[in-house]
């Protein structure tokens, strides 16, 4: 049944696709944060069980939304898709050789009591999150600042960069945003599953990463200004079959702003980062972590939708052959299959909603060491 026309399903599919983005940071985030908190706020052996335990029973669960981010680019984005693992190869691969280390972890950490054998599994748990978190803002840098390819009058795909280059001081910038949001999110979330002394350290775990957050999101809004942004200054065709280099684009500084020019109510996206981070660190400081993990959420939502709006309509603009970028109009799959994958979408969608928030609610209450014993958890 065919209720929408192709612009309109772009946009939602472009909408879908940050909706998933959004839940993996959310979900996922504070996993990771967990993990890179793990060595500091982990003081022995017991106390690293019970960070551990806060998401062992769920971590697993909260790789979905990054899955099915994957899987939403190559259905609905499919040139997208390409050019990403295309120009991000290495920085993908890196990421998914760091993730290989959490199951493995996870599973083999308390297999023995020796403490060299735990305190290793420990380490592999700290690089497993921090890598992911720290790569996942690279990557978002260099989609601001633009991938080097191009398309050859074949459609073929022609990348010139390199994985020093991924590494510039902008994207590092963007990628310790991602890492210093992920530990905040984390240590919200130890701050509601943890007592006592790891509880404590969560709190000033929470002020330290929120503030760090929030300055190092001002200081990329004002490099922003100054950063090349992008603008197609030839007719758009939303309805139009995709053909990505059937534009022309101009690059120019301050142009990621342009959005928010023409909708000054875009403005209160990266507000409500500000605010959100504002009243993550008073709600905890006030030790009402559920109310804090909730802003918390909000300043990483908000954070990703800044990007969002200051880059729509491109996805992956091109830095060296400008009229090759891939926006919503011009890099999705045709108006059948989006129309298809929006029913299996609004079916499945709520359904995982539905199991996860289950999930959460039968793990939900506070983890101590007491607690791991009477129930004999020996995997983490």
């Amino acid at each position: 049944m065919m209720i929408f026309d192709y612009e309109t399903l772009r946009i939602i599919w472009w909408g879908f696709l940050g909706a998933l983005i959004i839940g993996f940071a959310i979900t996922g985030g504070f996993d990771l944060g967990v993990g890179v908190l793990l060595p500091f706020l982990g003081k022995t052996d017991e106390e690293r069980r019970v960070i551990l335990n806060s998401v062992g029973p769920t971590w697993e669960g909260n790789q979905v939304w990054f899955v099915m981010s994957g899987g939403a680019l190559f259905a609905a984005w499919p040139t997208v898709y390409a050019v990403s693992f295309s120009s991000l190869y290495f920085a993908l691969l890196l990421t998914l050789f760091a993730m290989f280390l959490r199951p493995l972890g996870f599973d083999y950490r308390s297999k023995l009591p020796k403490p060299l054998w735990r305190e290793n599994w420990d380490r592999a748990l700290f690089v497993g999150s921090f890598i992911p978190a720290l790569v996942f803002g690279i990557a978002f840098g260099n989609l601001l600042k633009g991938i080097p390819f191009h398309f050859e009058t074949d459609m073929r795909i022609v990348y010139f960069g390199s994985l020093r280059e991924l590494l510039n001081p902008f994207s590092l910038l963007v990628g310790l945003i991602s890492l210093s949001m992920f530990t905040m999110h984390g240590a919200v979330y130890l701050q509601i599953k943890t007592i006592g002394d790891i509880n404590k350290r969560a709190a000033r775990s929470v002020m330290t990463f929120t503030i760090l957050t929030l300055v190092l999101f001002a200081l990329a809004g004002g490099w922003i200004t100054t950063l090349d942004g992008y603008h197609i200054t030839s007719e758009i065709f939303p309805n139009a079959a995709s053909n990505p280099i059937a534009k022309f684009v101009k690059k120019e500084p301050g142009l990621w702003l342009d959005n928010y020019g023409h909708l000054p109510g875009l403005w209160a996206v990266p507000a409500s980062a500000f605010m959100g981070g504002i009243l993550t660190i008073v709600l905890s400081m006030f030790n009402r972590p559920g109310s804090a993990f909730i802003f918390s959420c909000i300043t990483i939502a908000s954070i990703i939708l800044t990007a969002a709006c200051s880059m729509f309509p491109f996805i992956i603009p091109s830095s060296i052959s400008l009229n090759s970028s891939l926006t919503v109009w011009d890099s999705s799959s045709s108006l059948r299959t989006l129309n298809l994958l929006f029913w299996i979408t609004v079916i499945f969608l709520p359904l995982i909603m539905i199991y996860t928030s289950w999930v959460y609610r039968v793990f939900r209450g506070k983890v101590t060491i007491e607690h791991i014993r009477k129930n004999n958890h020996t995997l983490y």
